[in-house]
């Protein structure tokens, strides 16, 4: 058979879990947390199980859980809400229904693996702009200027993975500028991170915008909020007319999301506010792996937002990241993410993504193994 996307292999994710399962090494590339959720949503879980919820959800989500949603975000309940499995199934079956043959898709690069494929598999163009390094700002005039007759989407991700840049006041009036001069395009925003910001730095939904949020689809999840990341249960929310599509796509995709975890969670976020701490969890975990690094070996880039912190290998070397990553994995026997496999072209600034959801116990010996790593590079 002709493959889709031929392109394409196994992701990054897949290859260095199982090289870090292979020679035992402490795995931060995946971004999944090692610490329990709450024992309460637990037990709603375990009730729900034993209560007989084993059959199918209404497919656009169990109405309690998207009144629980409702609450939280302003979007009606009924006609602007999407129960799904996971983000990922969100943001596919976003794209899904905006993106046709020829149509061009903008992507801020580095961008998260989920993303090209899904527009390719529509017939769509991705549309690459690099985000500036270090800093990862993005230079909204040459945005305007990239802009052509066949531009349908422009993917946004804050806080984004994988840099932990979180968009800005001034970010958003450019998208409003861009929203307000063509109004033929939509934005699919990817906002998982939500709750998880350092330093002062607040999430800006494009949801909280209205000229943005009429025509954008907002894709989050649970899982990064409350640590079932194997729950696979996300949303999306959206204005009417974009939902209608959507809806549409997700009914033969899927149908509907996990039952008992619905319920399970309408129940927990109807009465938890444990996500406001998530932030300040966070910092706490980058502070005990920063703490400690040997910055003559590794340069830290800025990480305002998601769980990951980004290190530059600074020793002069001829190895590309993806090198460096396994040499790390193997040896040193701490797993990390080269960044240059979130850009089409492999660009390398010998950065590596560390995953920060682990113990602290686990971190201080990742940084302890880090820190030797000029014995075998």
């Amino acid at each position: 058979m002709i493959s889709k996307l031929p392109q394409i292999g196994h992701s990054i994710f897949t290859k260095m879990t199982a090289m870090a399962n292979e020679v035992q090494a402490i795995n931060l590339s995946q971004g999944f947390p090692s610490f329990y959720p709450d024992e309460k949503l637990v037990a709603y879980l375990q009730k729900h199980i034993q209560n007989g919820k084993h059959q199918y959800a209404p497919t656009s989500g169990i109405p309690e859980l998207r009144s629980a949603l409702s609450h939280r975000y302003g979007y009606h309940p009924e006609k602007e809400i999407t129960v799904t499995t996971g983000a990922s199934e969100a943001l596919f079956c976003a794209i899904t229904a905006s993106v046709n043959p020829g149509d061009e898709v903008i992507v801020f690069e580095p961008c998260y693996d989920l993303y090209v494929p899904a527009i390719l598999l529509q017939g769509g163009i991705p549309k690459f702009i690099k985000m500036n390094f270090p800093e990862y700002k993005i230079d909204w005039d040459f945005v305007e200027k990239s802009i052509t007759g066949k531009t349908k989407v422009i993917l946004i991700n804050t806080p984004h993975n994988p840099t932990g840049k979180v968009l800005q006041e001034e970010d958003l009036k450019a998208l409003i500028h861009i929203a307000e001069k063509h109004p033929e395009i939509i934005f699919i925003s990817d906002e998982v991170y939500e709750y998880i910001t350092f330093d002062e730095h607040k999430h800006l939904s494009l949801a909280k915008y209205p000229q943005l949020r009429e025509r954008t689809f907002v894709c989050s999840s649970f899982a990064k909020t409350y640590h079932i990341t194997g729950w696979k249960t996300g949303y999306c929310l959206a204005p009417p007319r974009l939902t209608e599509e959507l809806r549409k796509i997700h009914q033969y995709i899927t149908f509907c999301n996990f039952t008992a975890a619905q319920y399970a969670l309408a129940d927990y976020i109807s009465e938890s506010d444990s996500h406001l701490t998530l932030s300040k969890f966070y910092e706490a975990k980058r502070e005990v792996f920063l703490n400690k690094i040997d910055q003559n070996l590794f340069g830290i880039l800025p990480s305002q937002g998601t769980f990951f912190q980004n290190l530059v290998f600074k020793t002069p070397t001829s190895l590309c990241d993806t090198e460096i990553s396994e040499i790390l994995t193997r040896k040193a026997k701490i797993a990390s993410i080269p960044i240059s496999v979130f850009y089409q072209d492999g660009t390398d600034h010998k950065v590596l993504r560390f995953c920060l959801a682990k113990e602290d116990e686990i971190l201080t010996e990742a940084v302890q193994r880090l820190n030797q790593a000029h014995l075998f590079l």
